[in-house]
């Protein structure tokens, strides 16, 4: 793994080990612990101030581990509490670099079929709805859990395939959110067999400059796939469309609005938590009940369609499986309360093209409902348009047909002024997610239909604890 064992006690050296763990706090007895500190996520696109590690590995093996990965330079600073535990230490110039080279060496080992998915948006949930289709078909699949998509998250995941090497398939999100080859890096982890882009959206724009920028950092996960792989494409995105000239193998597209090899037709909204449509595959045609609402949506079941493709599944199969899956949690849930009025709990993230797409998805599907209300959170990592852009998406909303809008926290507030301008006069704004989640509880009536949308740093999910403390939920 890059690392220097020379030290290492004899016995240790001759271990079976096949857990490893970067928080002290999770060491369990045989583990190896990776003490992490700022030069390693420095020099790996992590952005803030992190905790040095190096401090805990005295506990760590107090607590059990086996051995522990450490910094050479940061050995130098600890060395009066390291020194006495010196033959249970492995050393590395890059302890980060060492934990991904540990994980690449277990994959390779492994040498199964990777399905990798990026996109601006939607990430999360086509990992676990592609996840679930394969499962469905009978294969053992590994996935991500949350959203560990990164220089970290992602080897914490592979490395599970030490402890039981019987997974088919692998399912992996991978993100970015710098120019640093990221995507690229994770494709040397674990090189995907199956390749699906979802979108090209003007997000981490604050980091990356350009969206031009976005779509090259994205097309990282279509050239670092397997030669003879398949890259499954978003045909309605013409800055994903276009990396179809990069594959190193076939090429498997999806649309609702422009011709592919995958799409979805006569797509009806029937109520909150159905969406019904005709699923087409090369193998043909068939009928689907999707339980998750919004266009958005159906593009991420048909990019987990198109991996269905990939690996050999019918339409029928693949629409069986669409009709059993749930919304992830913060994705799209649907709450209904005893009380009466509806709400869609869409807290983990948020831009301004799956805010509008949300918003669309709700006007769209509450014909019957008595106010349509959006509780939508400042939306972050926008770059210095950030204003503007919350200004004109505010004129997008007050277009769209909602009775009521609140911003919460920053630049919501330009949203609601935007709202305002175009026509909106039933606003508000709340300053931060904590005064939003103590006022609107007071705002909900019978009969209405609520979206809560939001960054994570807003942390708009207050707003549905608070809902769900003062009203109860039915059974869904």
């Amino acid at each position: 793994m890059g690392a220097d064992a020379s030290t290492l006690d004899p016995v240790l050296r001759g271990a079976q080990v096949d857990s490893f763990v970067i928080d002290s706090r999770e060491v369990q007895a045989g583990e190896v612990f990776f003490a992490l500190s700022q030069p390693e996520y420095r020099n790996n696109c992590f952005n803030g101030e992190f905790d040095d590690s190096t401090k805990y590995v005295a506990s760590a093996l107090g607590r059990g581990a086996a051995a522990a990965v450490v910094r050479r330079d940061r050995y130098d600073e600890y060395e009066s509490a390291l020194a006495p535990i010196r033959d249970r230490l492995i050393f590395a110039d890059d302890v980060i670099v060492a934990f991904q080279k540990l994980a690449h060496g277990v994959f390779c080992e492994w040498n199964g079929p990777v399905v990798a998915i990026t996109g601006s948006a939607g990430k999360t949930t086509a990992k676990e709805l592609t996840a679930h289709v394969l499962s469905a078909s009978g294969r053992k699949v590994l996935r991500n859990i949350k959203n560990y998509n990164n220089g970290l998250g992602l080897p914490i995941t592979v490395l599970n395939l030490a402890k039981d090497p019987t997974y088919d398939v692998a399912v992996l999100e991978m993100g970015m959110s710098t120019p640093n080859r990221e995507i690229a890096r994770l494709c040397e982890i674990a090189r995907p067999t199956v390749a699906i882009e979802l979108n090209v959206l003007p997000v981490h724009v604050e980091h990356l400059g350009t969206i031009d920028a976005i779509q090259q950092a994205k097309a990282e996960l279509v050239e670092g796939m397997k030669v003879g792989g398949t890259a499954v494409l978003n045909a309605d995105d013409p800055r994903v469309l276009a990396m179809r000239d990069l594959s190193r193998g076939s090429v498997i597209t999806y649309g609702i609005d422009n011709p592919a090899d995958v799409m979805a037709k006569d797509i009806k909204f029937e109520r909150f938590g159905r969406t019904t449509f005709t699923l087409i595959t090369p193998d043909g045609e068939s009928e689907t009940a999707f339980p998750l609402n919004g266009r958005h949506n159906i593009l991420n079941a048909l990019a987990a369609a198109g991996a269905g493709v990939a690996f050999g599944m019918t339409s029928a199969e693949i629409a069986s499986s669409l009709g059993s899956v749930k919304p992830p949690e913060q994705r799209g849930e649907v709450l209904h309360f005893a009380e009466g009025f509806t709400v869609v709990n869409d807290t983990y993230n948020s831009n301004p093209d799956a805010l509008l797409s949300m918003i669309k998805t709700i006007v769209d599907g509450g014909s019957g409902a008595k106010r349509k209300i959006v509780v939508a959170g400042e939306m972050r990592e926008l770059g210095p348009d950030s204003k503007s852009i919350h200004f004109g998406t505010g004129r997008k909303i007050a277009a769209l047909g909602i009775d009521k809008l609140f911003g919460v926290e920053g630049d919501a507030g330009e949203m609601i002024r935007g709202a305002e301008t175009a026509g909106l006069s039933a606003v508000g704004f709340y300053e931060n997610s904590v005064v939003a989640g103590e006022k609107f509880v007071e705002e909900v009536a019978p009969g209405d239909l609520i979206l809560v949308k939001g960054s994570r740093g807003v942390k708009t999910e207050r707003v549905i604890e608070r809902l769900l403390e003062k009203y109860k939920v039915e059974n869904n």
